[in-house]
């Protein structure tokens, strides 16, 4: 990304995410999917790589989801520091998981990188990690509905 689009992508989530809580889970989020794409980058056998695209395709698509749940959470309950905010302390932590669980899934990816030998379950231990991120991600969603 030049450094014009960079800016600009800098100024409207300034805009819509605020600079505080709400921007800090949007952007873990966001990091952790850039770290589960980076272990993607070193994965040799070629079945194991088309499994964890898959559940990378479905983590992606996450992330317009968890960017809606902050901006929602921003509008609500606009933070510009740390403070969570009582009535929305559980969108937060639902948040939170969702990025320590996406975390987990890129170590899980990982150590399926480092294995030797074929993986007799193949990526199974990653796809319920993931599912677990999507169920911290829905549920985030069905507090803000409420």
């Amino acid at each position: 990304m030049g450094f014009i689009k960079s800016a600009l992508a800098g100024r409207r989530d300034d805009a819509e995410l605020g600079k505080g809580l709400w921007r800090r889970a949007h952007d873990r989020f966001r990091r952790g999917l850039d770290r589960y794409h980076q272990v993607l980058e070193g994965i040799d056998d070629e079945a194991l790589y088309s499994e964890l695209v898959v559940i990378a395709d479905g983590l992606a698509g996450l992330l317009p989801r968890v960017r809606a749940v902050c901006v929602e959470a921003q509008r609500r309950s606009p933070s510009e520091g740390l403070d969570v905010p009582g009535d929305y302390a559980a969108v937060h932590r639902a948040l939170s998981r969702a990025g320590n669980a996406l975390a987990t899934t890129a170590e899980a990816a990982a150590m399926l990188r480092l294995a030797v030998g074929p993986v007799p379950v193949g990526a199974l231990s990653v796809q319920r990690r993931a599912t677990t991120v999507l169920e911290h991600v829905q549920e985030a969603e069905e507090l803000m509905r409420r």
